[in-house]
């Protein structure tokens, strides 16, 4: 192993420990109470320093583990390298390509886990359908990804889902904080890095507004840029309207935009009817978890030239016409790729709600039958808890007639 990657990747999650003080004290706890001892658990995350941290806590509490990446443009590797010395089973390379990538992920079941967890539902998919001789001793998981909960839920639905998966993605803390201000701070920042282009003045347009699309188009909005919204639900499109956002279909959009940024979850939201209308110069940004919100096949058949790593992460592709459209990070994760994801102190929320479910899971799993569950509401309150008192932040207590209001009917007005 070579040294002084190792050395880069302890100073990088050293780094990246120092905000997430939740995090810390969780593995803390664990390290004293041991709540997963015994365990195998198998992992498919970004291969960043703040998931370096949550492994760190997660082997505090007596885990053994196995770890993918969930994309091959994010992992870190002096973060890999750092982990391996640190006895987890690390399958990540950064740059890897698409057969490599899953063969990483089978080589993180090798483990036989106990416990899984995703971030995108590609290990659980796998597990379901390559590796059913593992399903037996699986007895839970846990997902961090809006795109994941997607697929879980249709499995649920569909009754194909084995075992018990935590949805820690519909916490609220996860919600509220990671979506909106970890995507909407990351995507902006990669496209900075990617394109250094200026945003103030220019036509942004947002594809979604959930609560990631809410975050990437503040965030553009608060840079100067006029914001332009599509959406397919009519509730989020009101209120995106409501918020003072420009609503439009994406056939509209798509002649306004200098800047597109995906944010849906679902495939092909930019076909190659809005890139034939696009002006020259627009850039293509995606910020859903997969690489097939923007329709890169149809780009590649648009384009009469493509002139690769113009700027770091950006390919350009030439139009017949002359028109240049910019794609970032081959529309792949763009906070990811471009940048480095989420701010560490985002992160501590997110994977303290990662840590306490799976310790939650180990708990309770022989008790509960397959399906999606929530987290447990003590879980999100006890983060939120925990990050305030780390920030020396009060709240105020309920009074006993405050309590004994809320929970009697009698009392009228």
């Amino acid at each position: 192993m070579d040294s002084a990657l190792v050395a880069a990747g302890e100073r990088r999650i050293g780094w990246a420990a120092r905000s997430m003080p939740v995090l810390t004290a969780i593995g803390e706890r664990f390290a004293a109470e041991r709540p997963l001892d015994g365990l195998r658990i198998a992992a498919c995350l970004h291969v960043t320093a703040e998931t370096a941290v949550l492994m760190g806590t997660l082997k505090a509490g007596g885990a053994e583990i196995a770890l993918a990446a969930s994309n091959p443009l994010s992992t870190q590797d002096d973060v890999a390298a750092a982990l391996g010395e640190h006895g987890v089973g690390v399958h990540a390379r950064a740059g890897v390509d698409r057969d490599t990538y899953y063969r990483h992920i089978h080589q993180a079941l090798d483990i036989s886990p106990d416990i899984v967890l995703d971030d995108g539902c590609d290990l659980v998919n796998i597990l379901h359908t390559e590796r059913t001789e593992l399903l037996e001793g699986v007895s839970g998981g846990c997902e961090e990804t809006t795109t994941g909960i997607i697929r879980l839920r249709q499995m649920a639905a569909e009754r194909a889902l084995r075992f018990p998966v935590v949805a820690v993605n519909d916490t609220r803390t996860k919600r509220m904080f990671d979506n909106r201000y970890g995507t909407g701070q990351s995507t902006i920042d990669g496209i900075m890095r990617a394109t250094n282009t200026l945003l103030a003045g220019k036509t942004v347009v947002v594809a979604g507004f959930g609560y990631c699309g809410r975050g990437v188009a503040e965030r553009a909005r608060g840079l100067g840029a006029r914001v332009v919204i599509t959406e397919i639900d009519p509730v989020k499109a009101l209120d995106a309207s409501l918020q003072g956002y420009d609503v439009q279909p994406m056939t509209g959009a798509a002649r306004a935009g200098d800047v597109f940024i995906t944010v849906t979850g679902n495939r092909d939201v930019i076909r190659g009817e809005h890139l034939a209308a696009m002006k020259d110069g627009a850039i293509l940004a995606n910020a859903g978890h997969f690489d097939v919100e923007i329709d890169v096949r149809a780009l590649d058949e648009l384009a009469q030239a493509v002139h690769r790593g113009v700027r770091p992460s950006t390919d350009e592709y030439v139009l017949a016409d002359g028109r240049r459209l910019l794609l970032l990070a081959e529309g792949r994760l763009v906070n990811l790729t471009a940048a480095e994801g989420h701010p560490a102190a985002v992160m501590d929320m997110s994977f303290s709600a990662q840590a306490l479910a799976v310790a939650w899971l180990a708990r309770e799993r022989a008790g509960l039958a397959p399906g999606v569950y929530d987290v447990p509401q003590e879980v999100d309150v006890e983060v939120a808890r925990l990050k305030l008192a780390a920030a020396g932040i009060e709240v105020d207590t309920l009074t006993a007639e405050q309590e004994k209001y809320l929970h009697s009917w009698r009392l009228g007005s």
